[in-house]
Formats: C-alpha cells, sequence, structure tokens
C-alpha cells in the first residue's frame, strides 16, 4: 500500500503530478533544486485549486485540505515516502545518481518510479540499487487532467511493485495501461509519425502550421500537432523523437525534424517559453 508519495522535479509534469497526489488524498512531498522553479509551482497549484472551485470541481474545504498535503522541499534529506516519483531532467546520469541517493536514506519497501518519456527503464534500472523495486510510470501533460498513465515494467520489477504502482494510479483517478520497456513506450512510439510527418509536410511544401493543425482539429482531432508540441514543450518532444530514433537504429521514416530541432536551440520551446509554434 501506499501511504505517502514524493514527487522529485517541479516543473510542469512533477508539480501536475504532486497535485494530483495531493488532490486524491495523498500527503506529498515536492522536490526541487532551483527555489524559482518550486515557488512557482506552489503558486500554480494554488491558482489550479482555485480554479476547480470556481468550475464547482472541488469544495473550499477540499482544497485547503489538498494544499496541506503538500510540503516543498529543497532538501533531499525530506526526500522520504512510500513512493517517490521522479519527473526531472531527461538526463540518464543525473536520473540513476539521483534515485541511488534516495534509496540510501530511504525504508528497504520504499518504491521508485520514473516520469521518463524517452529513456528506457531498463537502461535506468541496471545503474540503480534495488532495481526490483523500480518502475515506469509515465504520465501525460496535463498530468491531474490527463487519465491515461503507462505503467512500463522493467524486467526486474517485482510484482508487488506492479501493484502497489498501478493501485496507486487507480487511486489518483488514472487508467494505468501496462507495458512493457519498449521505445517510446505505447503512446510516443505511435505517435511520432504524427508529429513528423506533420512537421515534413510543412518542411516539403512550406504549409503554413496553422492550416495544418486546423485541418486535423476540424477532422476530429483534439489539438493539431503543432498546437499540442507547444503544450508538451519542444524540447521535451523532440529528446522522445531523437530518443526513439536511436533507440530503432534511426530509420527514415522517424528521422526527427531539422524545424524543431532549430526551436530547441533557439529556445523557442512552446508555452513554457512564450514562443514555439506560435506566440504566446
Amino acid at each position: 500500500m501506499v501511504y505517502s508519495a514524493c514527487v522529485c522535479g517541479a516543473g510542469t509534469m512533477g508539480s501536475g503530478i504532486a497535485q494530483n497526489l495531493a488532490a486524491a488524498g495523498f500527503p506529498t512531498i515536492l522536490y526541487e533544486l532551483n527555489p524559482v522553479v518550486l515557488d512557482n509551482a506552489k503558486l500554480q497549484m494554488e491558482r489550479n485549486f482555485q480554479k476547480m472551485v470556481d468550475k464547482g470541481k472541488m469544495q473550499t474545504d477540499e482544497k485547503a485540505a489538498a494544499l496541506d498535503r503538500l510540503v516543498y522541499t529543497s532538501d533531499l534529506k525530506d526526500c522520504m515516502a512510500d513512493i517517490i516519483i521522479e519527473a526531472i531532467v531527461e538526463k540518464l546520469s543525473v536520473k540513476t545518481e539521483l534515485f541511488n541517493q534516495l534509496a540510501a536514506i530511504n525504508s528497504p519497501t520504499t518504491r521508485f518510479a520514473t516520469n521518463t518519456s524517452s529513456l528506457s527503464v531498463n537502461r535506468i534500472a541496471s545503474a540503480i540499487s534495488h532495481p526490483e523495486r523500480f518502475i515506469g510510470m509515465h504520465f501525460f501533460n496535463p498530468a491531474p487532467i490527463m487519465k491515461l498513465v503507462e505503467i512500463v515494467l522493467g524486467e526486474q520489477t517485482d510484482e508487488d511493485t506492479r501493484l502497489a504502482i498501478t493501485a496507486l494510479a487507480r487511486s489518483m483517478g488514472k487508467i494505468p495501461v501496462l507495458c512493457k520497456d519498449a521505445p517510446g513506450f505505447i503512446v510516443n512510439r505511435v505517435a511520432r509519425p504524427f508529429y513528423i510527418e506533420s512537421l515534413r509536410l510543412a518542411e516539403e511544401t512550406g504549409l503554413d502550421i496553422e492550416t495544418i493543425d486546423t485541418v486535423l482539429e476540424d477532422r476530429g482531432f483534439r489539438m493539431g500537432p503543432f498546437r499540442l508540441m507547444d503544450l508538451i514543450g519542444n524540447d521535451i518532444n523532440y529528446a522522445v523523437s531523437v530518443s526513439v530514433y536511436e533507440q530503432m537504429h534511426q530509420p527514415e521514416r522517424l528521422k526527427p525534424s531539422y524545424i524543431q530541432k532549430e526551436k530547441v536551440e533557439k529556445g523557442e520551446l512552446g508555452k513554457k517559453s512564450g514562443k514555439g509554434y506560435y506566440t504566446y
């Protein structure tokens, strides 16, 4: 059973996961080294809970209770819980170092999960202690709203961890889908052509991005590819494309777009930076 949680990383995904956990009744620690990012996450969650109250989706006392369950810290020594979910930068060495530091201070029963969208769960597990208590828990943006969570099983993930994390996801109001470790897991693997072909179409024909988005939205997609990439973050989306491309031995059909590469290099990451394919 999971009674308490810790989320490492207070960016868009990490703060969203922490918000979801607190709203679901779990005492939650949110860890972030950067105090500015941590303060921004706190303010954003307060605003998000107030919006839920304003829309009648949450009572005022429920908002207060959820906020009371949240603890904010920049001290790793505070990160002790039944489940620790990592949502930090997509760099293997940084993630494995964090997990090993966390394992050293936590209980022998603590479960560890990564929210990685581009790295191999097995590769992370191979470099950390207690890989049997390690699993992938891939949320989608915005984490408090999107129901799907990919539960990614590593080769050494034990049954108790699988059951505990699947139960946690359901307690958070999520729909957990089990999958094995593979490039892109399920959603990001299938979604690559949606992004890559849209970018290729813009490159090859000069068709403007708003037309591509509008046509696809008119045909039933909730969001066009360029608007969606801006929401996800071009840095994150591009990193996933590169990772899937490399892990699948560089097939031409999955070759990442130079347009998106340039966006990342210019810092035009989407909504979070104020500019991406669109200006915000």
